[in-house]
């Protein structure tokens, strides 16, 4: 029996999300299927994470277990044959049969581009967030440096998330709640600008992520973009505990998993 580690790339638009679903496309699925096609059986493929539906990859990482002898560099071309040209295997490599692409992962990188030109070329249109009006980056990146450090982030959780740790937190009260799923670190978090490009780029690094998080993080600092919001806002929007305090969930297409680290 091998663990085969697969590192992938793949244009999110026309799936709905990484996770399989009924009757809906999915990367985990256009995977599974294209593994199936080459090795004869049905592997279960787990991803380091579950991006959402119209959320790109350009490093996801992931892993199956087979007996199947072929080897990883003629994997990578055999698999790539079989699958839609929006998803390709980057890599394949033999791992240690206890390796497991989401409980080994150590930290994330999502990137979010913003694209500020009036023309949004339908070569980004799939990748950027074209938001033509003027943004303060500078008061954006102050806001930005606020996440870092090990945050208790309901308000920036998907709303069913955000219940949950509210229904928690009358339960069992605060103590217990900092010491929940809700708890995130975040080791770097910076906005950049290119002008050149007309872009603003948000990295962000941590630990983990809850669903829909780095766009309601990005959907806050472009309300303190607009000067909805001032940077030091951030503060007191962490300590509500409450997803109505910031800001809209920013559109999926904008964002992108870089790199997942072991």
């Amino acid at each position: 029996m091998r663990n085969i580690k697969l590192i992938l790339a793949y244009d999110g638009t026309d799936f709905s999300g990484w996770q399989r679903q009924p009757s809906l496309p999915t990367v985990q699925e256009c995977v599974e299927n294209a593994v199936k096609r080459v090795t004869g059986f049905q592997s279960i493929i787990y991803g380091s994470g579950r991006t959402d539906a119209g959320v790109h990859a350009a490093a996801q990482v992931a892993n199956f277990k087979t007996d199947c002898p072929i080897p990883c560099p003629n994997l990578v071309k055999a698999l790539n044959d079989a699958l839609p040209p929006t998803v390709r295997i980057k890599a394949a490599s033999d791992a240690a049969l206890d390796f497991h692409a989401r409980y080994r992962a150590k930290s994330k990188v999502y990137r979010y581009r913003i694209l500020q030109s009036s023309i949004c070329s339908p070569f980004l249109s799939r990748f950027v967030y074209h938001y033509t009006y003027p943004l303060d980056h500078r008061a954006m990146a102050r806001a930005a440096r606020l996440f870092e450090g090990k945050h208790e982030f309901t308000s920036f959780a998907a709303v069913g998330e955000e219940q949950e740790a509210r229904s928690q937190k009358s339960e069992t009260g605060i103590a217990e709640v900092e010491g929940s799923e809700m708890v995130r670190e975040i080791f770097s978090s910076r906005i950049t600008r290119r002008r050149e490009l007309a872009l603003l780029i948000y990295d962000v690094r941590g630990s983990g992520f809850l669903h829909h998080m780095v766009r309601n993080i990005v959907g806050t600092l472009l309300e303190v973009g607009r000067g909805k919001l001032a940077p030091e806002d951030i503060v007191r929007i962490l300590e509500a505990r409450d997803r109505t305090a910031a800001g809209p969930t920013a559109p999926a297409q904008g964002l992108c998993l870089m790199k997942v680290d072991y």
